[in-house]
């Protein structure tokens, strides 16, 4: 595998240099003294905002658009081999990392090297931790999988020794890291269109967890079933985090404000307790928050600067994210694509203000939704009524023969108030003669459902 010598930069070339995690990356090494250029299919925010870093980027994957003076190439997961920029590299003998292998390389330059994996809240959780760090005066780097308003981007380059990172499980890409403390917030079924099924992906949280070096520490969620699979080879320190008493760091007198979120009482093992209110609804908060906290613990931040840290954290883009109020009805837009997720969302709004809860579901991936059909329509059935949109491909073709018609066949069973438009102009045109003052309306999903609620709010 090619190695980067982070004290003699060269060029990298980034292909699909827009996605979330690439752009932040680029920007890292951009800061490094990188040279560092890059291609995607079009323009985004992200891509303008590298390009006003003075990163050059070009739209089109095209064979031409590969030079000899490439020093090395970086490739998502999403990236086929039949892609002529890649074939383009093969053919000039350009060396090649996965996005995966270039970000565990970089966290080999620090010596404190945090990596947030899990099935669910993975952004929330890193933004969290990185509000304590920040909190904290610890100067880190940050590579997070959104947009967090605090530093007003999705990476930070800092000159500490600490380094945070989400690390996603899809295509094993976690495997390529090198973290000295790790959190696993859940293990559930996900991502079938790769694994095998949930005794596949546990095996690869166990891979993951052996990573750690006998002087790392593993912050593991103690109600993940069976625990001691996950922990059989691993060397280092294992603490546990939960919403009951036999965790090492557990939450205990939850309860909720007007707007659903929660505060609660920290005990941590030394047998202190600390008060903790959020700023962000929903219990499944809570466990994100005890996981950021146990990590300050161990890194010896004081409870009051990690509590006063997650009291001012205001989420981030696309987590239950306020985006506006129009006719009195209130938008918001949250990320969840997974029964468990949007059980999470739609229960952190039954907090809320509202009269009725109004879900906009824009299923993501044929795979996903055909594996998780009878999971999802009852997960949505906890709102008053649903909205669906057409299924989000992303990465895939459909070849199984499901849609977003057969999700609204199983609601309607369910007896849920459920309704389907292929377009989303046919869906703002049913919100704006439906939707009455009072009203939460949730736009919900991993694809561009967003953009039903900002042409509502005209954002």
């Amino acid at each position: 595998m090619y190695q980067i010598d982070f004290k003699k930069p060269v060029h990298i070339y980034f292909v699909g240099i827009g996605g979330i995690s690439m752009s932040g990356l680029a920007e890292v090494l951009h800061k490094e003294g990188f040279k560092v250029s890059g291609s995607d299919r079009q323009e985004s925010t992200l891509t303008k905002a590298l390009e006003a870093k003075g990163i050059r980027i070009l739209y089109g994957q095209k064979t031409g658009n590969i030079t000899p003076d490439i020093d090395c190439a970086v490739f998502t997961s999403a990236i086929k081999p039949d892609n002529p920029e890649f074939i383009a590299v093969q053919k000039l003998h350009i060396p090649y990392l996965s996005r995966a292998e270039l970000l565990g390389q970089m966290m080999k330059n620090y010596r404190t090297s945090i990596a947030i994996s899990g099935t669910h809240g993975k952004t929330t959780t890193t933004s969290m931790v990185s509000e304590i760090l920040l909190r904290a005066e610890l100067d880190p780097t940050l590579s997070i999988g959104g947009i967090l308003k605090s530093i007003g981007g999705n990476i930070r380059v800092g000159q500490s020794e600490y380094f945070v990172t989400e690390a996603c499980e899809y295509t094993n890409s976690f495997l390529s890291f090198f973290p000295k403390i790790a959190l696993i917030l859940n293990i559930e079924e996900d991502h079938l269109d790769f694994f095998k099924d949930l005794s596949d992906i546990r095996h690869s949280f166990c891979r993951f967890a052996a990573l750690l070096p006998e002087d790392g520490c593993l912050i593991l969620n103690g109600s993940i079933p069976r625990p001691e699979e996950i922990t059989e080879s691993v060397s280092c320190k294992v603490v546990t985090f939960g919403l009951t008493p036999e965790n090492d760091y557990y939450a205990t007198d939850i309860c909720y404000d007007e707007m659903g979120c929660p505060s609660f009482l920290l005990h941590v093992p030394s047998g202190k307790t600390q008060k903790v209110a959020l700023s962000v609804p929903g219990e499944h908060n809570v466990c994100n928050a005890l996981a950021s906290l146990a990590l300050a613990d161990i890194l010896k931040i004081s409870g009051d600067t990690a509590a006063s840290a997650l009291t001012g954290f205001q989420g981030t883009d696309r987590r239950f994210e306020y985006k506006g109020t129009i006719g009195g009805v209130t938008i918001i837009d949250d990320y969840a694509h997974h029964p468990t997720e949007i059980t999470a969302t739609l229960k952190a709004a039954a907090n809320y203000p509202h009269k009725k809860i109004w879900c906009v579901f824009q299923p993501h991936t044929y795979s996903r939704t055909k594996t998780f059909l009878k999971e999802f329509a009852k997960a949505l059935s906890l709102a008053d009524k649903v909205v669906l949109a057409d299924i989000y491909a992303s990465r895939e073709t459909d070849t199984l023969g499901i849609s977003s018609g057969t999700l609204l066949k199983e609601l309607q069973n369910l007896g849920c108030e459920c309704f389907y438009f292929p377009s989303f102009d046919e869906i703002e045109n049913f919100l704006l003669q439906n939707c009455i003052n009072g009203d939460l309306l949730i736009t919900m999903g991993a694809g561009d459902v967003q953009k039903i609620g900002e042409e509502l709010l005209g954002i």
